[in-house]
């Protein structure tokens, strides 16, 4: 073996071991409970739109995250994935809270109000749940039911193998349980498919011409992606034409509708749009340009099953769902607590948008039955 292997070998054995240790050890509140607390982080105020759920700033891991929260008793985390934000789990602060919970939605590091990290190595999924088990304790909680939706429901997973101390069951939307977050015993970016015609959307958005593309109109990026993405387009619309992920390479891949299906309205694209218009997408999709540092973080726990209380949900029309088809049939004995899977016909990627009443009482089901 070369000394150049052993050197890579052993920096990511450490670095391995660094990056867990933010997630299994107690995270340091830089600003919290004391003299120190930034008096923003005790700031709170109400958007007039919602005027049930209230936000605040909070210090976790090193950096601040918004949350939007309602609601008292047993906390519930809420993930939202890309490109979202707080906002795609309205429905279900409400139902949350009025059946009992305290439902928190927190903009994930890099979207929305919270901090955006400008090195890109610091968007891995240890990252992320680090900054949700320093969330936890900054709400004075000893433990929280964690959901996730798209990546948040990746980060959702991973949460409940790192630390089930803290996570006591996990509701996952779209993605299934993949070990090492993705599922593959090679780096995962060797494995996803490229062709002279088409690109896997997760290599896609490792490109610095996915930046560019959405950024040109964000606010029809959004409503382009949420439509083409949702059960109500039909299989003759352009991203219904990719298998398994893959987009083409000329572009043109989401269709902007004339009118928008009835589970979102414009003043809902306005939300998303005023976001990513201040923020960009670049911190977003760092999440997809970790894909193969996360799952050499993730190494050491590449055999863990998740052992919580554990649901999942998806539509039956959801991409995610088809490419991941292998995943969903291997659950039953990588998550051994997971209950019967709750499968919407007809429902896209979007779950919890599209399907807001099916999804908050098939949620408050499993958390009541805990």
């Amino acid at each position: 073996m070369s000394a150049d292997a052993v050197s890579r070998r052993d920096m990511l054995f450490a670095a391995s071991a660094a990056a867990a240790s933010a997630a299994f050890a107690r995270p340091l509140q830089a600003a919290a409970m004391g003299a120190n607390q930034s008096s923003r982080d005790s700031e709170s105020w109400i958007d007039a739109a919602i005027p049930d759920v209230t936000h605040r700033m909070v210090t976790t891991n090193g950096i601040r995250l918004h949350i939007a929260e309602q609601g008292e008793g047993p906390l519930v985390i809420l993930c939202h994935g890309f490109p979202e934000c707080w906002y795609s789990w309205r429905h279900q602060l409400g139902a949350l809270a009025k059946a009992g919970f305290r439902a928190v939605a927190p903009d994930l590091r890099g979207y929305g109000r919270s901090d955006r990290p400008e090195q890109v190595e610091k968007y891995t999924v240890i990252d992320d749940v680090a900054d949700l088990v320093g969330l936890v304790e900054a709400l004075g909680a000893d433990h929280a039911v964690i959901a996730g939706h798209d990546a948040g429901a990746t980060i959702a997973w991973q949460a409940a193998v790192l630390r089930p101390d803290r996570f006591r069951a996990v509701i996952a939307l779209s993605v299934p349980f993949r070990s090492r977050g993705f599922g593959t015993s090679v780096p995962p970016t060797t494995l996803m498919p490229q062709t002279k015609d088409a690109i896997f959307y997760q290599l896609y958005f490792q490109t610095p011409e996915a930046e560019v593309a959405m950024t040109r109109d964000v606010r029809q990026t959004i409503r382009a992606q949420f439509y083409t993405l949702s059960g109500d387009s039909p299989p003759s619309a352009a991203g219904r034409n990719f298998a398994a992920g893959m987009l083409p390479r000329r572009g043109g891949f989401f269709t902007n509708p004339a009118t928008l299906p009835p589970w979102v309205t414009e003043s809902d694209i306005d939300v998303y749009a005023r976001e990513f218009s201040r923020t960009g997408f670049r911190a977003g999709i760092n999440f997809y340009r970790n894909v193969d540092r996360s799952w050499e973080l993730l190494a050491p726990f590449a055999d863990v099953r998740v052992t919580v209380p554990a649901l999942y949900v998806a539509g039956t029309r959801d991409v995610i769902v088809a490419a991941n088809s292998q995943f969903i049939a291997k659950q039953p004995a990588m998550v051994p607590n997971i209950r019967p899977p709750v499968m919407l016909e007809g429902c896209g990627h979007w779950t919890q948008q599209e399907r807001a009443p099916q999804v908050s009482a098939a949620m408050i089901a499993f958390l009541r039955s805990l």
